[in-house]
Formats: structure tokens, sequence, C-alpha cells
């Protein structure tokens, strides 16, 4: 193995062991030698990679927005409707959530205060919503009359965060019938009633395969 390749591979493993940290602990209580001692390196190796554990948070939050983009956009090629695919988005993100660490730290490092953040995953997460929700409204005339385009976006914002953090204490948070719940109670108030009839709150199928696979 060539001194690049090991380098590629200790810097990997140092950003799950901080990922894992991270999600167990907080950024405030991590520490950098449980994530050095995690990732089986010693803490110079760590600092060799990264200057502070703000730098390895941002790697963390880094790694997590590039899984997230190739997932995210993947469900956006699929061919459904705006609300359905909003509906499936959700459901990929919170099963990415459940299986993937690093994006989960991420999410939980954008939802710190005070923790200093590069790249704001909530803030992305909130952009692949709302271009489904304006694309709902404006192209396909799909909400309902007198309902807010920016009332839809803060609550799907608002519950993903929430089911983020209260994913910490219970992973339940993170299972599908969690969403399928909260879609058979939110899309009946939002959508016209012609096109209620045509979503599935379940999701359809391709928003329930290993969501770190981004090929169709």
């Amino acid at each position: 193995m060539s001194q690049q390749e090991r380098a590629v591979r200790t810097q990997t493993a140092l950003i799950r062991s901080a990922a894992e940290m991270f999600d167990r602990h907080g950024y405030e209580k991590a520490s950098l030698h449980d994530i050095s001692s995690g990732a089986g390196v010693s803490r110079g190796a760590l600092h060799f990679h990264f200057e502070s554990k703000a730098e390895v948070a941002c790697a963390v939050e880094s790694a997590a927005a590039r899984t997230l983009r190739q997932v995210m956009d993947s469900v956006l090629s699929e061919d459904v409707c705006a609300l359905q695919g909003l509906t499936d988005l959700l459901h990929r993100l919170v099963r990415l959530l459940l299986w993937d660490v690093v994006v989960r730290a991420g999410f939980l490092l954008s939802c710190e205060a005070g923790s200093r953040v590069r790249t704001d995953l909530c803030q992305e997460w909130r952009t692949y919503v709302h271009g489904l929700v304006l694309r709902a409204a404006e192209e396909e005339e799909a909400l309902a009359p007198g309902v807010s385009q920016e009332g839809v976006v803060n609550t799907v914002v608002g519950a993903t965060v929430g089911f983020v953090v209260l994913s910490r204490a219970d992973k339940q948070w993170l299972a599908a019938r969690t969403v399928t719940g909260f879609w058979r109670v939110l899309l009946p108030s939002l959508a016209d009633p012609q096109a209620v009839a045509g979503l599935d709150p379940a999701g359809t199928r391709s928003a329930h395969g290993d969501p770190r696979r981004t090929a169709p």
C-alpha cells in the first residue's frame, strides 16, 4: 500500500470515528482522544490530517453533504410528481440518516447551536424541499387552495430536524412508519384533493432501497 493510500484510509477512519463520537456525545463532549482511539491511530496522526476538532467536524459535514447530494439527486431523477417525489425524498433521507452515521452526525452538527458550520446540511435539505414544493405549486398546481409554500417547506424541514435530534435517544424516530405517519397527516392538508388520491405516504419503491445506492 502506498503512503498516499494509507493517508486516505487514515483520514476516512478518522472521519467515521469522529462521526460516531459526535453522534453519541455531541460536538462539545466528543474528544480528540476518543476520535483518534476510535480510528486506531495516534493523536499525532490525527493532527497530521486535522488541526483541531473543528476541522474534523467540517470534514464530517463535507463527507455527509457529498453523500446527501448523491442520494437526493438520484431520487429526484425518478419520474414522479413533485409531492410524491418529496414524500419519497424524506423516506430516503430518513433511511440514510438511520444507516449512515456520517450523514447523521453531519446533520446533528448543522443543528447544534454554537457549532461552526461550513457545510449546512439543514440548509441544503431545505433547498431540495423548496424546489419540489415550488414545482408542485407552480408547475403542477397540486397544492390545495390557500396553502402556503413557505409553510409547507418549514413544516417538512422542521419535522426532519426533529426526527434527527430525537433519534439520538431513540432510533425509532427514523423508522419508516414514523415518516409514513407524518405524511398521512400532512398530505391531505397540503395537497389538492384530486392530487391526494394518487399519492402514497409510504413512498414508492424507489424510496425504500439501500439509501446509499445512487444508481437506478
